[in-house]
């Protein structure tokens, strides 16, 4: 459409205006993804929010109970532990596997053969989640291989029960999962070094910038777009934790390194109480939605005052 064209449409009355010829086109393209957002997503989510208002054991019709399920989630004190784990989940997950790919990047950016260099860091990934977990478990079981290492070695932490006591086996399984996630983290960050332009770089070395310096100043703001997707992919990751802590301790001894995911799940198929667990759910997926929403916000505005 021409600008008169265009121009003449505008000032045309509101229910005179032509109308777009590919619409009728462009929704039967846009329907079955709509669809099928709605039957995956959306429509799960309204059944788990009335669900959590009800008291159900999987039989039978469900009871409305109103918020007696979140108030009793609330008073227990399990469930505030594994608060408190996620959070340390979410944290650790964000130093640890995000920083260290960081580092393998940043130290392998350049050198020859720097895929190599990466390659064993990044063949942890391909192991599944629980099979980290039963690998970790045998290292850190009492009296297990890292014990008896430090043994023989003479160090001290042979007698620390790594899995058996809180919150020292929640740490430990941050430390398993950094295993896994810090090759991938680091493959992000090296394509993320490879696309930075080589001239702003070079103009700062020639004004006299190196090492930290330049990495400060030029390297880790230009490398801002994928260090906010590696991270907000990070939170949203360690929010929904659940495979490595299953197969180390399966949240135990008793509920000391359980995470909102775990408990979700014991809640829900353990202790057949679906009210209380949709609560656990709809109370981690609000978590998830809002951590995420106000961490991009907060990383676009920044972007923007740039």
């Amino acid at each position: 459409m021409s600008a008169p064209t265009a121009r003449r449409a505008e000032l045309l009355p509101r229910g005179n205006k032509p109308k777009n010829p590919y619409w009728t086109s462009s929704i039967g393209f846009v329907a079955p993804g709509v669809l099928l957002v709605a039957v995956v997503l959306y429509l799960p989510f309204i059944w788990t929010s009335w669900i959590s208002l009800t008291e159900y054991n999987g039989l039978g019709d469900p009871e409305f109970v109103g918020i007696d399920n979140f108030t009793a989630m609330f008073a227990d004190p399990g469930f505030l532990v594994s608060l408190r784990n996620t959070l340390f989940w979410v944290i650790g997950t964000i130093l640890l596997p995000v920083g260290l790919g960081l580092l393998i990047a940043v130290l392998s950016h350049g050198m020859p053969n720097a895929t190599w260099f990466r390659l064993p860091f990044l063949i942890p990934y391909a192991i599944s989640g629980v099979a980290v977990g039963v690998i970790w478990s045998f290292v850190l079981q009492t009296n297990g291989a890292l014990s008896q290492a430090l043994s023989f070695l003479h160090l001290p932490g042979a007698d620390l029960r790594w899995l058996l006591d809180g919150p020292l086996n929640t740490v430990m399984m941050i430390l398993a999962a950094s295993w896994q996630g810090a090759g991938v983290n680091a493959l992000l960050f090296g394509i993320g070094l490879q696309s930075i332009p080589k001239e702003p770089i070079e103009a700062a070395r020639v004004d006299g910038a190196s090492g930290f310096t330049l990495f400060r100043t030029m390297t880790w703001p230009m490398l801002a777009p994928l260090t906010t997707v590696v991270v907000g992919l990070a939170i949203v990751g360690s929010l929904k934790t659940f495979d490595v802590v299953w197969a180390m301790t399966q949240g135990g001894p008793g509920r000391v390194s359980e995470t909102l995911a775990l408990t979700m799940y014991k809640e829900t198929f353990v202790n057949n109480d679906y009210g209380l667990g949709a609560a656990v759910a709809l109370f981690l997926t609000v978590i998830t939605v809002l951590a995420s929403i106000l961490y991009l916000r907060r990383q676009l505005a920044d972007s923007r005052a740039m």
